[in-house]
């Protein structure tokens, strides 16, 4: 498998959602990354369940990679699942259990991520090597898009992906915050597998040489 890039709607043109969606794929995004906020696990707002409803009837073909960065997780999993989401990121940190919460989105049909901020050590997602299909490692506190990268994030996911490796899990790694053509190199050779970039992509005046030099490539 190669490096998938994960387009992120928080610096898409909210008036024309479907229109950015599609130039998003169209330009070889691989997901289409939702950013869900409550105001209190995070200090902002985002997008919720209508928004996500309203993307997936207007681009049912797009993969819809959602990021809950909420409270209590557990009590919104099944309404994003039938709102199209097709993968389902919670925070450790937030108030859930974190088993139950994976059970869950997975008895909805659904791939199961789990989320660390900045500042929580990898050694915590160890115990769900076995569970989880994905590990979002977030390169900025989670909140707003445009942060810098946390420089502390490739020794994160370096030793993230050696444990994975040793182990034998099939788990993906997936990398959110200040993803650029600068840092992308930086977090695939430290072992990213999925690259979670938004203003980069959609501020960019050719969105396909944009998605193509995250992986590496020139047009």
């Amino acid at each position: 498998m190669g490096v998938l890039v994960s387009a992120s709607l928080l610096s898409a043109d909210l008036s024309r959602l479907a229109h950015d969606i599609n130039s998003a794929c169209e330009a070889g995004a691989d997901w289409i990354h939702f950013d869900v906020m409550d105001g209190h696990f995070t200090k902002n707002i985002s997008y919720g369940i209508p928004v996500l409803e309203a993307c997936k009837k207007a681009v049912p073909e797009a993969f819809y990679d959602v990021h809950l960065m909420v409270d209590k997780p557990d009590l919104y999993v099944k309404l994003f699942s039938d709102a199209g989401a097709d993968m389902i990121t919670f925070h450790y940190e937030a108030m859930t259990n974190v088993f139950d919460t994976i059970r869950l989105i997975k008895s909805l049909g659904k791939k199961a991520g789990i989320s660390i901020r900045p500042d929580t050590p990898a050694a915590v997602l160890y115990p769900y090597f076995d569970t989880a299909d994905m590990f979002l490692i977030m390169t900025v506190e989670p909140g707003f898009g445009g942060q810098a990268f946390d420089e502390r994030s490739p020794d994160k996911i370096r030793g993230l992906k050696n444990e994975i490796t040793r182990r034998g899990s099939c788990a993906l790694i997936e990398v959110d915050g200040g993803i650029n053509k600068d840092t992308a190199p930086i977090v695939l050779s430290a072992g990213a597998d999925v690259l979670v970039s938004g203003s980069y992509i959609f501020g960019a005046d050719n969105m396909k040489a944009a998605v193509s030099s995250l992986r590496g490539k020139a047009l």
